[in-house]
């Protein structure tokens, strides 16, 4: 089943998905949606949705030859001048249309390498970031850390700056692997970067691993698995790796022919589920594991899980402001991307405009679909009733053709349907991204899935 589902397929980090996103949406279409949240309208379900923040921060030392994420490798760490200097003009241009002070409960850094920046420059932004907006205490302040970029000065330093949740870029611990990949952190560096976030009081880590690198087997990823249960982080975040080498120019230094056979890479999935399984970890869907004391574990049991641009969260559904080259935002009924280039990114600030390149205005039928995909995504199954009484529609009418294609997936077992409402099964939450993408009006209409990643 593993093989026979193993398609392509978005990870619904939103609905419609960014491949959607319109370059005829500017900054005006923007500003509309942060002036109607700072007037208290626009809001989708009633209210004023949470706020999170999200900084992109592209730099990096060295290139890791797998890596598809936005990013500009240099070793001039003086770059990060202008770029600072480019974030502040953003950060004000964005508060002068939502109006300052507005309550923040989640913040994230990711990159690129946040943790390229040094610690008086993180200390300037975080201080830019509470001049623009209200930080709540016990708010979830997180930061993506390279592991050979901090030692356990620079933690004290990140705690006492107010971040309380770190996630570490392991991928690997095999030294092979980190060599065909060009990312050599041995596993003594980060174990001894975890006990010291302990004793610093940070409230959750996370690691993040990726299986199908180069190089990659069944037996050396075995090992890895252990050394990272061995460390007991909080959460862990387990990616396939897609080999794009079209799209990702880094990833022409890997040689496809060590790549590891589909069959091992499956193999690797299913021996994480049951080793993480085995030591206390929850699986929390797609490619997400938490202790089951953790808050996203207990959000999930609950019902409570939600999805945003940066993965599984516990926080109600919240208005995401994307700061930094490329970074995507959602407030209200809109989703809005920044440029991807620093070029284009300096060049819309310099005019004091919002570098807001593409996005998209969600239609209502965006909006049901995204209830029902968001539904199936966290909780695992729709309600029918409260679709129909947000909405004001036939559930069974309107998703006619969607209810006939789940048939194959009830007869498999991943999908039980009910008088009140569409369950994902224990066996189905493993391909959660497989019955969501059911639900995809695009993807129904056109078929095209090879931009998206596998989903297993």
């Amino acid at each position: 089943m593993l093989a026979r589902l193993d398609v392509n397929g978005p990870r619904y980090t939103s609905y419609p998905t960014a491949d959607r996103f319109v370059e005829a949406y500017g900054p005006t279409h923007y500003i509309q949606a942060l002036q109607q949240r700072a007037d208290g309208a626009g809001a989708v379900g009633g209210g004023v949705a949470p706020l999170s923040v999200y900084v992109h921060i592209p730099f990096c030392e060295s290139v890791c030859y797998y890596c598809a994420c936005n990013k500009v490798i240099t070793k001039h760490h003086d770059r990060a001048v202008e770029y600072l200097a480019a974030l502040r003009t953003e950060i004000d241009l964005t508060v002068e249309h939502l109006g300052r002070g507005q309550t923040l409960s989640q913040l994230h850094f990711g990159g690129g390498s946040p943790t390229f920046l040094t610690d008086d420059e993180l200390e300037g932004l975080i201080a830019t970031l509470q001049e623009a907006f209200r930080f709540v205490p016990g708010g979830e302040y997180s930061i993506e850390v390279d592991p050979r970029t901090i030692d356990v000065g620079r933690l004290k330093r990140l705690a006492a700056m107010g971040f309380n949740r770190l996630s570490f870029g392991v991928q690997d611990f095999d030294p092979h692997v980190q060599q065909a990949v060009h990312r050599v952190q041995p596993y003594e560096q980060v174990a001894q970067l975890v006990e010291a976030a302990r004793e610093e009081g940070f409230a959750s880590i996370n690691m993040d691993l990726i299986y199908g690198l180069p190089k990659q087997t069944p037996e050396s990823f075995e090992r890895t698995l252990e050394q990272v249960s061995s460390l007991k982080p909080d959460r862990i975040a387990l990616y396939a790796y897609a080999h794009l080498p079209q799209r990702f120019k880094p990833q022409r230094r890997i040689d496809a022919a060590a790549l590891p056979k589909a069959g091992d890479k499956l193999g690797m999935l299913s021996m994480a589920i049951q080793k993480f399984g085995a030591a206390g970890y929850d699986y929390i869907g797609m490619d997400h594991f938490a202790l089951h004391h953790d808050s996203l574990a207990v959000a999930k049991r609950q019902g409570r899980l939600h999805r945003n641009f940066q993965g599984y969260s516990t926080h109600p559904d919240s208005d995401l402001i994307g700061l930094g080259v490329s970074a995507i935002g959602k407030v209200g009924a809109h989703y809005c991307q920044n440029a991807k280039t620093l070029e284009d990114y300096y060049d819309s600030l310099e005019r004091r405009e919002l570098p807001i390149v593409r996005g998209l205005a969600l239609s209502r039928d965006d909006l049901v679909r995204r209830a029902v995909i968001m539904a199936v995504m966290c909780q695992g199954r729709v309600d029918i009733e409260s679709i129909e009484l947000a909405y004001l529609i036939n559930f069974r009418q309107y998703f006619e053709a969607e209810l006939r294609l789940l048939e194959p997936l009830v007869e498999s077992g991943l999908v039980q349907m009910e008088s009140d409402g569409v369950r994902v099964t224990p066996l189905g939450w493993y391909f959660v991204r497989a019955v969501a993408m059911v639900f995809d009006r695009y993807i129904q209409a056109d078929k095209t899935l090879e931009k998206f990643s596998r989903i297993i």
